[in-house]
């Protein structure tokens, strides 16, 4: 594990899941936090294959209720562009945290789907889970991929009331926002 740790952490991703595959073919069995580890560099390799095999290996262990296991699937699909299985997850996880929806905002986002991350948000918001600076940082990519400027100036509006307008990135996305 902590071999796969520092090659993931250290941009060595293509290490990681090798020793991960060698790690499986001498019978070591992996634990959440391996997954969590390879998923990651799964998504940011846009490994789908190895993506899927390790979901599957997840499944055989019963690891999939875990909500960091299962935002790290839902993370993958969606970088690897493939919404319905990380919409899947998504709808199976037993409990779901900010970051899982930050995870499946951030996908429908991230693939163009902007309107799908906007009533996603709301769908979070609905549940009473606080939207913190990611979640911002991804609806105002939405609003902007919609040109919805009176949208993006509720959320500025929003953003300033939690206290977050001072955080470059979320700035950084304010200034993409109103440009577009």
């Amino acid at each position: 594990n902590i071999m796969i740790q520092a090659y993931a952490q250290n941009g060595c991703g293509k290490e990681a899941l090798e020793l991960f595959r060698q790690m499986q073919q001498k019978g070591v069995e992996p634990t959440k936090i391996t997954f969590i580890t390879i998923l990651n560099v799964c998504a940011c390799l846009t490994a789908l294959e190895e993506g899927k095999e390790s979901h599957a290996s997840i499944l055989d262990r019963g690891f999939e209720a875990d909500v960091v296991v299962g935002t790290a699937l839902v993370n993958v699909y969606g970088k690897c562009g493939k919404l319905h299985d990380a919409r899947s997850v998504f709808d199976k996880m037993p409990q779901r945290d900010v970051i899982c929806w930050n995870a499946m905002i951030a996908a429908y986002t991230k693939n163009g789907q902007n309107k799908e991350a906007l009533e996603f948000f709301q769908q979070m918001k609905l549940k009473g889970l606080a939207p913190d600076k990611i979640t911002f940082i991804s609806v105002l990519d939405a609003c902007a991929g919609l040109t919805s400027l009176a949208e993006g100036k509720q959320n500025h509006a929003n953003i300033i009331d939690r206290g977050f307008e001072r955080d470059v990135i979320v700035g950084n996305s304010l200034v993409n926002m109103y440009g577009k």
